[in-house]
């Protein structure tokens, strides 16, 4: 890991343009040399548009100011055109400059432990040594930290716009929908057969009379009623006998 005060380890790495850049190219002159992990992060992204922001202050004092992520050199052209970052971007593909600077190291992040890039940034002076470094980094005021030290003076960060969020990809057409086949024509219901009529029905024969009733046979007359013979008469008392 570098100290402050010591050499500035050399780097060799191609920027999004596909040019070699060598770190040795700019003695003479300073250097922010700022890691990250990746482009098209959120925080990434903050950083980048931070220090373009302040790239006119940095470009005019002759400081020079370098990106380097693990991203390979088509990714870093796409971000830079994105987001407009005027500076270099340096692909660091297989580490070899995070590991030198020694900002390669484990992190931990929601229980996981993996490799990955420390951000940070290192303030190199004329003559290729480590004037500053700022290691773990965070973003927020921190362009604003870098510059005021490198130029020796407060900077003020310009009112700038929130970084542009990331467009979300167009939403793919949905496919026309298939026309749906006609529907075959019923087959035409086959008429009912004819009901047949109904046999007519069969006059009732006709009632037949009743019967005369017969007449009632007259009664017969009583016989008349034989006259009661005559009571014969009592015959007299006979006379009592004279005492």
């Amino acid at each position: 890991m570098v100290k402050v005060g010591g050499q500035a380890p050399e780097i060799v790495l191609q920027d999004g343009n596909g040019n070699t850049v060598h770190l040795s190219n700019f003695r003479g002159q300073k250097v922010i040399l700022y890691f990250y992990p990746k482009d098209m992060t959120p925080g990434c992204t903050q950083e980048a548009c931070d220090f373009t922001d302040l790239y006119p202050q940095l470009r005019a004092a002759s400081v020079k100011l370098l990106g380097v992520s693990p991203d390979p050199p088509s990714r870093h052209a796409k971000f830079a055109e994105k987001y407009g970052i005027p500076f270099a971007l340096l692909a660091d593909v297989d580490r070899t400059a995070a590991e030198a600077y020694g900002v390669w190291q484990e992190k931990k992040f929601m229980g996981h432990t993996f490799m990955g890039i420390i951000r940070s940034t290192f303030l190199i002076d004329e003559n290729g040594k480590i004037k500053s470094a700022w290691r773990p980094v965070k973003v927020p005021n921190h362009a604003v930290a870098v510059a005021s030290k490198a130029l020796g003076v407060k900077v003020v960060a310009p009112k700038k716009k929130a970084a542009p969020k990331e467009k979300a990809a167009p939403k793919k057409k949905a496919a026309p929908k298939k026309k749906a086949a006609p529907k075959k024509k019923a087959a035409p219901k086959k008429k009912a057969a004819p009901k047949k009529k109904a046999a007519p029905k069969k006059k009732a024969a006709p009632k037949k009379k009743a019967a005369p009733k017969k007449k009632a046979a007259p009664k017969k007359k009583a016989a008349p009623k034989k006259k009661a013979a005559p009571k014969k008469k009592a015959a007299p008392k006979k006379k009592a006998a004279p005492k």
